[in-house]
């Protein structure tokens, strides 16, 4: 007796539903392949740019003079509108000589794309510059101050608002805005309170990943995204009395379980900037703390941007004992400060700087984020 043992295949109706199944998991097949193919060559262009940007930055690093380094950590205001009583002089000047980082406080695509050209046109290495603004709340489109916006608990319509605020003040020529304000207060005598998310650093955490997720987007070189700007690290929100600017006292457990959190999780999500703030903690400026600015924020946190003083936070160590303009310049610097914001010490003490400092005591880390972003939006104000 003889069997057939051969595997007959089975003769499927073209109508059937088997056959259905079979071709829309083939159509399936089809589309995922097609994605994963698009989604490779974009990973393989946005690596190539990369390496582009990178060896554009090492470039410049390699022809900079020690001089046109230090310039590049100088953010004088451009005096359009008035937060302070600091004014900045010769700025045109000092923007040919490619002694300015970018410009604080300057509105309008005109004026701004005027001085932009003149970095990139006029300046010896024709490094284009960064624009910085208050932008708190929205820039055009006004929304609910930031502690109203967190009291919704809706993080998809809080980084929505942020979204909406980098558009607008892109269109404007702006590509820094000095926000999400994260830090955590629970005494309602101090001013600012207004601007951040509460008590809560659960909820506070929260926001700070949605705003800064909002601003900076996918990719910080298109058009419609911000540099954000987490701050005031640290612990600006616990001042004692509630009165700004003044000391703060605590232990590191309440420090890292209920006021770091925010900050923690705006570097996790990849801000580009942090702003150190002017009070106190452990009887040092948080702007020449070298504890807060490198060995948490860089050593702890790997955070991998660039940090940028408060309003004439640098000049105000002065009043704090610490001594003269250069030797506070000198603190904040080595402390992790990597941008002076309005004050120019580091401008103005740029002859005491070439003499004791070399090329290596600046934070590499930060100088080559600035370089890398404002390379990255170098068109932007010009075409």
């Amino acid at each position: 007796m003889t069997f057939d043992l051969r595997i007959r295949q089975p003769i499927l109706n073209p109508n059937s539903k088997q056959m259905n199944v079979y071709k829309l998991l083939g159509f399936f097949i089809i589309i995922i392949f097609i994605i994963s193919c698009d989604f490779s060559k974009k990973e393989a262009l946005k690596k190539t740019e990369d390496i582009k940007l990178q060896q554009r930055i090492d470039s410049l690093l390699g022809l900079m003079t020690l001089e046109e380094k230090i310039g590049q950590l100088n953010l004088p205001s451009a005096g359009d509108i008035s937060t302070g009583l600091e004014k900045s002089s010769d700025v045109i000047k000092k923007i040919k000589d490619g002694k300015v980082g970018g410009l604080f406080n300057i509105r309008s695509v005109e004026k701004i794309k005027n001085i932009q050209r003149i970095a990139v046109e006029e300046s010896r290495l024709k490094i284009p510059l960064l624009f910085g603004m208050d932008v708190i709340h929205g820039y055009r489109t006004i929304f609910p101050i930031p502690l109203g916006l967190s009291s919704s608990w809706d993080m998809n319509l809080i980084k929505k608002t942020a979204k909406m605020a980098a558009k607008e003040a892109t269109s404007g020529g702006i590509n820094w805005v000095f926000s999400p304000l994260v830090d955590i207060s629970r005494d309602p005598r101090w001013g600012r309170i207004a601007e951040g998310s509460g008590e809560d650093p659960y909820l506070g955490s929260k926001v700070a990943k949605a705003m800064v997720e909002g601003y900076q987007g996918e990719r910080l070189s298109d058009e419609n995204t911000v540099l954000a700007c987490v701050k005031s690290f640290a612990l600006y929100g616990a001042s004692e009395a509630g009165r700004d600017y003044n000391t703060v006292d605590m232990s590191k457990v309440r420090m890292y379980n209920e006021y770091f959190p925010p900050y923690k999780a705006a570097i996790d999500a990849e801000v580009g900037t942090v702003m150190a703030s002017f009070n106190e903690v452990d009887g040092i400026p948080a702007t020449g703390s070298n504890w807060l600015l490198t060995e948490v924020l860089r050593n702890q946190w790997n955070f991998k941007g660039f940090v940028v003083s408060d309003y004439t936070g640098i000049n105000e160590m002065i009043d704090h004992g610490l001594g003269d303009l250069q030797t506070v310049s000198k603190l904040a610097l080595k402390a992790g400060c990597d941008m002076d914001m309005v004050g120019e010490g580091f401008s103005l003490t740029t002859n005491f700087f070439t003499n004791v400092f070399s090329t290596n005591c600046l934070n590499p880390f930060g100088l080559e984020c600035l370089l890398s972003y404002t390379s990255s939006k170098t068109t932007l104000v010009l075409e």
